[in-house]
C-alpha cells in the first residue's frame, strides 16, 4: 500500500485535491469530514490528511510514502527526502520586511538586528549567506504584529500578494525564498515501491495538459504546408483526408495539432488567413509523456 499525505486545509488543500481528481485519483470524502483517512479509486493508494508543516518530517520517518506540500516546509525541516515534482501551484515568498516608516532599506542595514519568523531555518541561511549577524526570533503565529510591539525590528514571512504586508503597515525590502508545492517522496519507499512513479507520471500528465490546447480544423490541400509552417505541433499535426461533400470539389483536410495555450490567439488567427476554417480549439485533460 501506498500512503500519500496530503495538506489537510488551507489554501493548499482545494489545489491538491483539484490535481489528484484531473489525474485519475479522485480522493472520498475530504477533510471537512476530520478523517484522518480517504481512499482513491485504487485500492493500493491510501490518502493521510496533515499539517502541511508536519508533511515533510511524515514522508521522511514513513509514516507516509509521498507528501504534497510547500518546498519552503521541506527546506525549513530539512527533510530528507526525494524532491520528484514541481505541482507548480501555492505560489508565495518568504519576504523580508519591515515597518514601513523604517529608514531600513535592505538587508545589511539588519546588522545586529532581531528578526521575527516562522522559518528560522531558512532565514538564517539567508543572512549566512549574506554576512550578516542578526538574531533570530521563532515566532508561531502573528509574526505581523511583532516589529510593531518590540519584539523584532524585522520579519521573515510568507506573502502570496502583499496584502497582508500592506493592512499591517509593513514594507518588503528583499525575497528570502520563492516556493511552490513539490510532490515528494520516503528515499526507501522509492526504491521498493514502484507505483509512486506512476502517481508521479499521472500528476505530470495533469501538469502537462494544463498549457497546451488540442486544435483542429479544415485546410484545403493546396494550403498544407503553410499550414504546417504554422503550426508548432509536439510532433508535427496529424493530417487526415476529409471525404468531398456532393457539392464540393476541393480536396480537403482534416488537420490537429497540440500547441501552447498561449500561442492560440497568434496562431489562429494566422491559420484563418491561409485558408483554414472550421477551426476548433479544446483543452486537454492529460498528456502522458
Amino acid at each position: 500500500m501506498i500512503r500519500i499525505a496530503i495538506p489537510n486545509k488551507g489554501r493548499l488543500y482545494e489545489p491538491t485535491i483539484s490535481i489528484f481528481k484531473d489525474a485519475g485519483l479522485p480522493i472520498s470524502g475530504g477533510a471537512e469530514s476530520r478523517r484522518l483517512f480517504a481512499k482513491t479509486p485504487d485500492p493500493d493508494i491510501h490518502i493521510l490528511f496533515a499539517r502541511a508543516a508536519d508533511i515533510p518530517e511524515y514522508v521522511q520517518d514513513g509514516a507516509a510514502d509521498v507528501g504534497i506540500t510547500g518546498l519552503d516546509l521541506i527546506m525549513e525541516r530539512g527533510a530528507k527526502v526525494e524532491t520528484l515534482l514541481d505541482l507548480k501551484f501555492g505560489k508565495a515568498s518568504l519576504v523580508l520586511a519591515v515597518p514601513e516608516d523604517s529608514d531600513l532599506q535592505k538587508a545589511q542595514d539588519l546588522e545586529g538586528k532581531k528578526i521575527a519568523t516562522e522559518f528560522p531555518g531558512i532565514t538564517s541561511q539567508y543572512f549566512e549567506r549574506l554576512g550578516v549577524n542578526v538574531e533570530i526570533i521563532k515566532v508561531s503565529g502573528a509574526c505581523e504584529m511583532t516589529p510593531h510591539v518590540g519584539i523584532a525590528d524585522a520579519i521573515v514571512d510568507i506573502s502570496s500578494s502583499g496584502t497582508t504586508l500592506l493592512i499591517n503597515h509593513l514594507k518588503a525590502i528583499d525575497t528570502v525564498f520563492s516556493s511552490t508545492v513539490y510532490m515528494i517522496a520516503n528515499k526507501e519507499s522509492l526504491k521498493a515501491k514502484d507505483k509512486i512513479l506512476d502517481i508521479k507520471t499521472a500528476l505530470e500528465s495533469v501538469l502537462n495538459a494544463k498549457q497546451r490546447r488540442y486544435l483542429m480544423m479544415n485546410v484545403p490541400e493546396a494550403s498544407l504546408e503553410a499550414v504546417k509552417e504554422v503550426l508548432p505541433g509536439m510532433s508535427g499535426p496529424t493530417v487526415m483526408k476529409v471525404e468531398p461533400g456532393k457539392l464540393s470539389e476541393e480536396s480537403i483536410l482534416a488537420v490537429h495539432a497540440v500547441v501552447d495555450a498561449d500561442l492560440i490567439f497568434t496562431i489562429v488567427n494566422k491559420l484563418k488567413k491561409i485558408g483554414a476554417r472550421d477551426i476548433l480549439v479544446v483543452p486537454i485533460e492529460r498528456i502522458m509523456p
